[in-house]
């Protein structure tokens, strides 16, 4: 098990969780509410919004900036403003939606398909009528 590391200039707020082997670089601020899980390393000049989730053995790209109530799963490997989650809504709802979520690229594909075979129903219709006359 290596050190924790905090680098020069880094601000952390208040009820900030920093696990064991973690590495934050030069000049990142972190939020209130924040927790870092193990092993993680995170780079220089990042911003970490309020009741971010980052997990274990994940490595965050310098200049990365997450929004309030991030939920990092993945490391991060280019600069740039990242966000997730969802609204507040009724449990069954957001049982629901969370659900659909999963599906959402396949669901995209299948309307492309089908908004492009009605296209070509209607192209053909539209020169069926135009040779009848």
């Amino acid at each position: 098990m290596q050190d924790t590391v905090i680098e020069t200039g880094v601000k952390i707020d208040n009820l900030v969780q920093i696990a064991h082997n973690v590495r934050i670089g030069a000049h990142t601020v972190i939020a209130g509410c924040v927790g870092i899980a193990g092993s993680t390393t995170i780079g220089r000049y990042c911003a970490i919004g309020g009741a971010t989730g980052i997990g274990g053995h994940l490595s965050i790209a310098d200049q990365v900036q997450l929004t309030g109530m991030a939920m990092v799963t993945g490391s991060l490997t280019k600069p740039g403003v990242y966000s997730s989650g969802t609204g507040i809504d009724s449990n069954g709802n957001w049982r629901k939606n969370a659900a659909r979520f999963r599906q959402l690229d396949k669901l995209a594909r299948k309307l492309q398909k089908l908004e492009q075979a009605l296209e070509a129903t209607n192209s053909e219709s539209i020169g069926f009528i135009k040779t009848q006359e």
